[in-house]
């Protein structure tokens, strides 16, 4: 489940392959009309779907000429991100040319 806190996105319950779409879907907009903050400190379980999901939403804010950052990310995403090269999705600056 996806909450709209001002500019957060407050992310809750699972994340993963059954729910990233239904995510995608709800925030959809989100990313390309503000500069939004994805909190994932609710989320309960979570699996490379979220990486997915990470990256689209990153590309419509750019797209948009928006920002989209990433906080209270699980370790075990962190890790996943780190083995698959897009750790520059936990940083602060845009993706990497």
């Amino acid at each position: 489940m996806i909450k709209l806190e001002g500019q957060r996105l407050v992310l809750s319950g699972p994340l993963v392959m059954d729910s990233a779409n239904t995510m995608l879907n709800e925030a959809k907009s989100v990313a390309a009309s503000m500069d939004v903050t994805v909190d994932f400190s609710g989320v309960t379980d979570i699996d490379s779907s979220a990486l997915a999901l990470m990256l689209q939403w990153r590309r419509e804010a750019e797209a948009a000429g928006r920002t989209v950052t990433f906080e209270g990310v699980p370790d075990n995403l962190r890790v996943l991100a780190e083995l698959y090269g897009v750790s520059f999705l936990l940083d602060h600056h845009a993706i990497p040319d």
